[in-house]
């Protein structure tokens, strides 16, 4: 079973220094037939104004990634760590039993754009913890580069959820085919241009939720520039 989520159809809100698409219910944005898939809870596609940002705020009991798109994102949290990730990295939070953090443009001059993503843990109570990993182009071009993982496994970031994240860029034409064992679930993200899952047309910003489909053919078919999309692998 196939449902696609298409991207004009996200919850989007523009407060000036943010402009953010929501495809699952988040804050004051509510969609009943959306609110999360699986234990993936939020997936935001978020671009901050030069100099602005998100500040001191708390979470617990969830697993956050961010992953940049353009520009520089700063990050600082109550565990002591700060940091700026750029294109190619991806950013792991564990907030667990409670944890405070900001986020911010750290240009003066260009827009951050970037995906946040929340996975519930598999359960709660767990100390708070940070990770970090560069993962380049290179390495995503015409395969599927296991980004996160609950083990850790290929030099992913573990993270506390069997759930696995995949990072690809193809260019036009390429295809990739992504298995799924019995009784798992897939949500693709595309990020950038366009692509087709089993024949499935989708554009930048669109999701697909995949149920009982063991084998998805990814093409790129955007046909302007390369094709970007995040995979993942749900219980």
């Amino acid at each position: 079973m196939i449902q696609i989520r298409r991207s004009s159809e996200r919850g989007h809100f523009d407060h000036g220094w943010l402009d953010t698409y929501h495809t699952f219910s988040f804050a004051d944005y509510h969609d009943p037939r959306f609110e999360g898939f699986r234990a993936l809870r939020v997936l935001n596609e978020d671009r901050v104004a030069p100099a602005q940002g998100f500040g001191t705020h708390s979470h617990r009991d969830m697993e956050i990634l961010s992953y940049v798109l353009e520009g520089e994102l700063a990050h600082k949290d109550s565990m002591g760590n700060g940091s700026v990730i750029v294109p190619g990295d991806l950013q792991y939070m564990s907030a667990g039993t409670g944890v405070r953090h900001s986020e911010f443009n750290a240009s003066t001059t260009a827009v951050t754009h970037f995906v946040q993503i929340w996975i519930f843990p598999d359960r709660g109570g767990y100390s708070p913890r940070y990770g970090q990993k560069r993962f380049e182009e290179a390495e995503k071009l015409g395969r599927l580069l296991l980004v996160a993982s609950p083990d850790g496994a290929e030099g992913s970031l573990a993270i506390r959820q069997d759930a696995r994240l995949y990072a690809s860029v193809l260019e036009t034409g390429q295809s990739v085919t992504f298995q799924l064992q019995n009784g798992r679930h897939a949500w693709i993200q595309v990020l950038r241009d366009g692509l087709s899952v089993n024949g499935k047309v989708l554009s930048a910003g669109d999701g697909l939720a995949a149920s009982e489909e063991p084998r998805l053919v990814i093409t790129a078919d955007g046909g302007k520039t390369k094709t970007e999309f995040l995979a993942f692998d749900l219980a």
